[in-house]
């Protein structure tokens, strides 16, 4: 059986912890899309890890972990992260990395700084990690695949092809440098020889894993509204964050991917530039970011604060539906304990009407949001392990969620370990 794990919303809702815990029970997990722009933060027996290439399942025994051809390889991030883990106890991971999978050249880091240094205010709050050169590059055709790494002569002639023309930008539009052929050509000598172990056909490994009846688990970076298509164009990333793209990013059939856990955070937060309905601000922002997730929330790749807001059902039945969701998870419940009462966005106001319909960017941009609030519980709910432990406040709380977006919520998540789950029937 193929499940995939992606986010309703901005990105940052907790898929990490939700694919480290399902993939103790799975043979392959594989990272589908995006770069190491954003990561997943995971807490387990081991430690702490802000993970941004490797998937999530590198901490479970026997798990194959695949980087699928639909990825963004950074190759010195990925091998950093690898030996990193290995250096704070955790076994080996198994790895594979797709032939197909094209990798985040030098100069798509640096287009990504200049371009975010000449467009100024006007920038898009990128990471710099090149993503969307990367992307750029890849459906322009002038992308490289880690399968050309072992094939120096045809490489060497066409990274010189490329530079010619990517040379003739950086002098005379940015104005800096010109790129080395030789120094890159090294480097990409250096990066075949760190991963020339891990390299296969990851997609014929999971198909044929599905085929014979093993569990392989999709993992999305990011969330819904971040996707390149569906999400709050232009301010999203520069790939498809959706469960659906998981059949082109790890090469596994449309109708192989049976179940769709949608992640959702129990309140909102985002990182980086676009409109935000439910977004709040000042003390009462500063309050929900200090008490949210583990450690309070800050982004795991970039260490920004992130943007706060309460929980919108507008955005997030809208994720749920373009994810095709059919296991809704809620997760940091405990982050809201504070709280004497919980405002949640039940619609936007457009133009003096109000909907429920997840609007395009000209429109969300005039949105205001329709709040209702609802008690709080005002205790700590982290310890509890069964779901009708849970204050009754809470649970209404989750249960109006549940009804407001119309999905079923499976399992709340209710503190950073992997064991803080509760699963609710």
């Amino acid at each position: 059986m193929v499940k995939a794990v992606v986010g309703a919303n901005w990105g940052d809702e907790g898929k990490g912890k939700i694919t480290d815990m399902l993939a103790s029970e799975a043979d392959i997990v594989v990272r589908f899309q995006g770069g190491a722009n954003a990561g997943h933060t995971i807490k387990n027996k081991y430690g702490k890890f802000a993970l941004h290439t490797l998937p999530s399942g590198v901490f479970n025994d026997g798990v194959i972990n695949c980087i699928g051809n639909g990825v963004a390889l950074d190759v010195d991030k990925l091998l950093k992260e690898y030996n990193d883990i290995i250096a704070q106890g955790v076994p080996a991971p198994k790895l594979m990395i797709s032939e197909r999978c094209q990798m985040v050249m030098p100069y798509h880091v640096l287009f990504d700084v200049y371009e975010e240094e000449r467009l100024g205010k006007a920038s898009f709050g990128s990471t710099k990690s090149g993503i969307a050169p990367f992307y750029s590059d890849k459906y322009a055709k002038t992308g490289f695949q880690v399968c050309e790494l072992f094939d120096e002569k045809a490489l060497r002639e066409k990274l010189e092809r490329t530079l010619e023309v990517k040379n003739i930008l950086i002098e005379n539009l940015y104005h800096k440098p010109k790129l080395s052929v030789d120094e890159i050509f090294n480097k990409m000598m250096a990066w075949r020889d760190g991963i020339k172990d891990f390299v296969g056909d990851v997609r014929k490994l999971v198909y044929e894993a599905d085929k014979a009846g093993k569990t392989v688990l999709l993992e999305g970076q990011l969330g819904t509204l971040k996707d390149t298509d569906h999400g709050i164009y232009p301010m999203v990333t520069s790939s498809n964050t959706i469960a659906g793209y998981g059949a082109v990013g790890a090469g596994v059939p449309p109708y192989a991917i049976k179940e769709v856990y949608t992640v959702i955070k129990a309140y909102s937060s985002a990182v980086g530039a676009g409109a935000f309905v439910s977004e709040i601000f000042g003390e009462e922002a500063k309050q929900m970011r200090d008490h949210g997730g583990d450690g309070g929330e800050y982004g795991a790749t970039t260490g920004r604060p992130r943007r706060m807001g309460w929980f919108d059902c507008v955005a997030t039945r809208y994720g749920c539906e373009v994810q095709g969701t059919t296991h809704g998870v809620l997760t940091v419940v405990d982050a809201l304990g504070y709280l004497d009462e919980i405002k949640v966005c039940v619609g936007y106001e457009i133009d003096g009407e109000i909907t429920k319909d997840f609007p395009v960017t000209s429109k969300l941009e005039k949105a205001k949001p329709v709040l209702k609030t609802l008690p709080g519980w005002k205790c700590d709910v982290s310890g509890i392990t069964k779901y009708s432990d849970l204050p009754e406040n809470c649970r209404n709380y989750i249960e109006f969620i549940e009804k407001e977006i119309g999905f079923k919520l499976c399992m709340v998540s209710n503190g950073p370990a992997r064991e803080n789950i509760i699963i609710k029937e």
